[in-house]
């Protein structure tokens, strides 16, 4: 597994989002590579999505999503950057681990 990538409980399925829940991205190359949005998760001041690629990209398992820095551009657009670094990545998804720990407590 790549340092992007984590893994994210596999009993969530695409068959669950609803078409606005898919953020579409570009490469470098133009390519456009669909996206189902798992979380947004608020970390130190900034906004971060993690993200699943509809179709699975090489070297990526079916369980395993992204983390990507939201901001946005100068005409106020939404920018994603990919998030490498190790300690944001964890804690982004300690963060989002938290959040779904309380929604099964919650639910009990």
């Amino acid at each position: 597994m790549s340092d992007e990538m984590k893994n994210f409980p596999p009993e969530i399925g695409e068959d669950e989002f609803a078409d606005d829940d898919i953020v579409t991205l570009s490469t470098a190359e133009g390519e456009d590579i669909d996206f189902v949005e798992i979380a947004g998760i608020a970390h130190e001041g900034k906004f971060y999505a993690i993200l699943q690629p509809v179709e699975l990209l090489p070297g990526m398992e079916d369980d395993e999503a992204l983390v990507f820095l939201v901001d946005r551009d100068d005409a106020g657009n939404d920018r994603f950057s990919i998030v490498l670094e190790d300690d944001i990545i964890d804690a982004v998804f300690e963060k989002y681990n938290e959040l779904l720990d309380k929604a099964e407590s919650d639910d009990n």
